[in-house]
């Protein structure tokens, strides 16, 4: 399998990567940050929520890889949405990563009533070339729906959580379908899915961790993967899922793991 997949922009997109989320700015993030990149890691992936886009683009000033070698994912919030300030908001992003373009820029979440506006406004941003590509996070089958019949561009990723307890195959059908890269946010479930028996028995014959074996069920479904980890002993084992592949029955068998268990949360602007 290779380790990367190409877009619908052209651009290629590492199908690993590293979640920033609750990673601290400090010591926390640049440490993680150095061992990722020694590893091999070159997608990561931030928010303006997660309050570490600052200590990010530190990282990548004193990063030795060139800039262009690098994949940096970033989103808009629900409030930026809310009051059409998607412009000023990515404007700003920009600037706490001290960088002139990312390569993925996304929709954090479809607030009601304000993403096709947004996403109108996320066209302009790639259009201007600031962003090499342009997607969502968390969008259904209806939202999508939505964007590809009244915007103009089709979303390069759509940022789902996905894993062996969320087996999300309709939604992930649609895309692939449509082109749109399927990124799988919580890949590891943090953690609900790593002491399942059917995981524990392949882990061994493979010679691999359970957590190794979920996140390769990931990519066997044409989905890319962004574990979160501040461990480098951690790091390097999520980094180590491409030279092994799981057998049709073994797949079967994770997939049946499905509870539609949601281990991330929904913000609570979202449910009022």
């Amino acid at each position: 399998m290779e380790k990367t997949i190409q877009l619908n922009t052209g651009h290629e997109m590492p199908r690993l990567g590293l979640g920033l989320y609750k990673t601290a700015v400090g010591n926390e993030l640049s440490s993680a940050f150095r061992s990722a990149v020694t590893m091999g890691y070159r997608l990561f992936d931030t928010a303006s929520s997660y309050k570490n886009e600052d200590g990010l683009g530190g990282a990548i000033a004193s990063c030795p890889v060139p800039r262009e070698e690098l994949f940096i994912t970033t989103k808009i919030w629900n409030n930026a949405q809310r009051i059409g300030s998607i412009e000023s908001a990515f404007s700003r992003s920009l600037d706490r990563l001290g960088l002139e373009y990312v390569d993925l820029y996304l929709i954090h979440w479809p607030v009601p009533g304000c993403y096709l506006d947004t996403w109108m406004a996320l066209e302009d941003i790639f259009r201007s070339g600031r962003a090499r590509a342009i997607g969502v996070s968390n969008f259904d089958e209806y939202q999508l729906d939505e964007i590809l019949e009244h915007g103009s561009i089709v979303p390069a990723v759509n940022q789902i959580e996905y894993h062996p307890l969320f087996v999300q195959d309709g939604i992930r059908r649609f895309c692939q379908q449509n082109g749109i890269v399927v990124q799988a946010a919580a890949p590891l479930a943090r953690g609900a899915y790593l002491e399942k028996d059917v995981l524990a028995a392949i882990a061994e014959k493979y010679n691999r961790s359970p957590a190794q074996v979920g996140l390769r069920w990931i990519l066997q479904k044409g989905c890319c993967v962004i574990p979160k980890s501040v461990r480098d002993d951690r790091l390097l084992e999520n980094s180590q899922i491409f030279d092994f592949e799981l057998d049709e029955n073994e797949m079967t068998a994770i997939e049946a793991l499905n509870e539609n268990y949601r281990s991330s949360s929904i913000p609570e602007d979202l449910l009022k």
